[in-house]
């Protein structure tokens, strides 16, 4: 049983940011320190779920720090299943940093990343699948992401997990029982056996296929986009963007740094990396910006090599294009299709004279929409279309390890072994799934995925 009271600010705090902030607490002293705290005027009624007007008060001098609201959330109707306040503050930041001050001073520790919605775990409140939702509504980039985290909030990973992983027992629980009571039970039917556990890998596979688009809607992509100086890098992040981000002039070498421009492009978020043009130049500040260029490159998720039609395709692109790292996915793109009129056509694949893979107009905006096709194509994206649910990597990876069980319990039948052996990796399988949702998991697991997440959450 918890026995201590945790308390943090739960909302974003900054100079300027925010009109109101909320410190919560949550534990066996949460009301206690809330009525040492706070003065609610008047003949309010301390209830469950009830708003109180008043001012949290410095019980040392009397001195009122803040005007406030108060919401009291007895248990085990709560979000930990333990007695929570929340202090509604202003927002700012010396506030709330006063009040939440007070609440330590008077009995309260200060939580650790994660530990309200860890509570909830231990306390029943959500399955892990649900506590890690949480996380991901938080962190969503994009409003489908969010979508996928509500999906996981509602307990559709619970669900889909949890039913696989009962289907798993019903046919561990044959099994196990032939090995012991074989002769007092009837024949068991092999076939109809290997026929499940081939279903349940199945769908454990599809899953992990769908967790590769679901980790794109929540983690995003970095594209760099490189190029020979002046052949429209800039103008294309500023045209992509919808915003004038980037300088653009006549001169090459304009871009000196990096400069990072962040959208979402069919529910995916990208970050758009604008690179100083590579190239050789004895000017210190340029080959600075050439150097982070080639750092950024390599951390890349994808790479948008740009040139310029007009000028056509030459041996500094090669170069560049040879400069690529190979595990790095690469999208080539030729741009001022308006100036090469009779070279390309906007929005057209180049000839075998050119190499690219979309040829666009950065100016006009001719050929964006197939360069953003092509762009998510590069990266692996298909599309979402029907995707319900989406496994995270630690969720990838347990699921991933449960249908390799699966495979060596099938290998086991296929080779006709005792039911035994069958069953070896069939309680593996289950118990990763059990992992999975939290039902079979150490506490240095749950440590490892709550500090994930944000304080006061």
């Amino acid at each position: 049983m918890i026995d201590d009271t945790i308390a943090a600010v739960a909302t974003a705090v900054a100079a300027g940011a925010g009109s109101v902030a909320i410190v919560r607490l949550s534990g066996p002293q949460a009301e206690a320190i809330g009525r040492r705290l706070f003065v609610a005027p008047g003949p309010q009624s301390w209830e469950s779920h009830r708003v109180l007007y008043g001012h949290v008060v410095d019980p040392a001098n009397g001195e009122r720090v803040d005007e406030a609201l108060l919401l009291l959330m007895r248990a085990p109707r709560s979000f930990t299943r333990e007695d929570v306040v929340e202090l509604h503050c202003h927002g700012g930041l010396i506030c709330v940093q006063r009040v939440l001050e007070l609440v330590l001073a008077a009995g309260a520790r200060r939580a650790g990343a994660g530990e309200f919605s860890q509570r909830a775990f231990l306390n029943g409140r959500l399955d892990l699948t649900r506590a890690e939702a949480v996380s991901e509504l938080v962190t969503a980039r994009s409003r489908r992401a969010a979508q996928l985290a509500m999906a996981g909030l509602d307990g559709g990973l619970q669900h889909r997990i949890g039913a696989l992983r009962e289907r798993l027992l019903d046919q561990l629980a044959e099994l196990e029982a032939r090995v012991d009571f074989e002769e007092d039970l009837p024949p068991l039917d092999a076939a109809a056996v290997v026929a499940e556990l081939e279903a349940v890998r199945g769908a454990l596979l599809q899953l992990v296929a769908d967790a590769q688009r679901g980790q794109l809607l929540r983690e995003g992509l970095k594209v760099a986009i490189v190029g020979r100086p002046n052949v429209g890098k800039s103008s294309l992040l500023n045209r992509l963007s919808r915003t004038e981000r980037a300088i653009v002039t006549d001169l090459p070498g304009t871009t000196r740094d990096l400069v990072e421009s962040e959208l979402v492009i069919q529910g995916v978020p990208l970050t758009l990396l604008d690179t100083a043009g590579i190239r050789a130049t004895d000017d210190r500040v340029e080959q600075l910006g050439i150097a982070r260029s080639r750092a950024a490159l390599a951390a890349a998720d994808v790479a948008l090599l740009l040139f310029d039609l007009e000028a056509g395709w030459t041996a500094a692109d090669q170069e560049l294009r040879e400069q690529v790292p190979p595990d790095v996915p690469l999208l080539v793109v030729g741009n001022k299709a308006d100036l090469a009129a009779g070279t390309a056509r906007a929005g057209a694949t180049a000839g075998p004279a050119h190499p690219a893979d979309v040829c666009i107009s950065a100016l006009s905006g001719a050929g964006q929409e197939q360069l953003e096709q092509a762009l998510l194509r590069r990266c692996g994206h298909g599309g979402d279309q029907g995707l319900q649910v989406a496994l995270n990597r630690r969720q990838r990876d347990l699921a991933a390890a449960a249908a390799a069980a699966l495979a060596r319990s099938l290998e086991a039948a296929q080779q006709q072994l005792p039911w035994d052996f069958w069953t070896i990796d069939l309680r593996a399988a289950v118990r990763a799934l059990g992992e999975v949702t939290g039902e079979e998991v150490s506490e240095a697991v749950l440590d490892r995925v709550f500090s994930r997440f944000c304080i006061g959450k």
